[in-house]
């Protein structure tokens, strides 16, 4: 195989959030499990953020307190502030010894976007961020940093590269150890990923940036290509294609992680997963949300086994 490729899962949270249907905590195990018996070495498992702004994750200390632990597996809990790292502290008192965890924060790089999001300004937010951020470090956890919409906001379209990037530089100068770069309405094209990372890569080393990208134009395995190009190897992704944005109107599902992981064995990169069990994975999560979702990849292996 060729060079590693990191696909970092996010349906169990990002996915899972956008749901109709509540998908009871066993069933959110089991799909975590799944999802790391397949191979997947960064899983994002769940949220504390308000159960009264997303009931869909209201068993996040459940879900945290009882992860699996697989060899090579690690999770990742988003925390919105001071008080959701106290819940995911709390969580992570009640099973000792478990598997590796690591928390994650998030803002926009549009302004309007952040205040339909979280409810602050980008300032405002960047000020929770720092009774965040610092303490989850001495504390012994990592963190991640998300900015959404970096390449498009549903209410101020177009967004400057150079404002991206400085939401991006600030987050890292914080103490996060990666950020992850999102597309959270899927408008960005090939031409505006590479305008933004030829931005932050001269200052920052490519394995501290991710890309978070939407399919909702069908632009992002392009994107993802573009990536790769630049130098980027942590690619998020959603099994099935699952998710979305509940404060994006109009933006569809995540890059599904089966129609990333074909599109990079198929380039002879290697990521560690084995594409049969992710499948598995994605019949799985079908079942649970009980209907079908988007993943192309995902579709025609299922399809593939039925005619079998």
């Amino acid at each position: 195989m060729g060079p590693r490729v990191t696909v970092y899962e996010v349906g169990p949270r990002d996915g899972l959030q956008n749901e109709a249907a509540l998908v009871p905590t066993a069933g959110k195990l089991q799909l975590i499990g799944a999802l790391a018996d397949a191979g997947l070495s960064r899983i994002e498992a769940t949220s504390f953020v308000s159960p009264t702004w997303i009931p869909q994750l209201s068993d996040a200390a459940e879900v945290t307190a009882h992860l699996p632990a697989r060899p090579g597996t690690s999770y990742v809990v988003l925390v919105p502030n001071a008080r959701g790292l106290g819940r995911l502290r709390e969580a992570l008192e009640r099973a000792p010894g478990g598997p590796p965890v690591s928390a994650a924060v998030f803002l926009s790089a549009s302004e309007t976007h952040n205040r339909k999001n979280v409810n602050k300004s980008v300032e405002e937010t960047f000020a929770v961020f720092a009774e965040v951020i610092p303490p989850a470090r001495k504390a012994g956890l990592e963190v991640r940093g998300y900015v959404s919409t970096v390449f498009g906001c549903p209410y101020e379209g177009a967004v400057d590269p150079g404002r991206a990037a400085e939401v991006a530089l600030r987050l890292l100068e914080l103490g996060c150890g990666q950020v992850s770069l999102g597309d959270t309405i899927g408008v960005g094209t090939p031409a505006q990923v590479r305008a933004v990372l030829r931005r932050l890569l001269p200052a920052v080393p490519a394995e501290r940036l991710a890309l978070h990208l939407h399919d909702t134009r069908g632009t992002a395995l392009a994107n993802a290509l573009a990536g790769l190009e630049e130098g980027i190897t942590t690619f998020d992704a959603s099994v099935g294609g699952l998710g979305g944005c509940p404060y994006a109107p109009g933006a569809s599902g995540n890059l599904a992680t089966e129609d990333l992981v074909y599109l990079l064995h198929g380039m002879g990169y290697d990521t560690g997963i084995d594409f049969e069990r992710l499948v598995g994975a994605g019949a799985l999560a079908q079942r649970l949300t009980g209907r079908e979702l988007p993943g192309r990849a995902l579709r025609a292996a299922l399809a593939t086994r039925t005619e079998g």
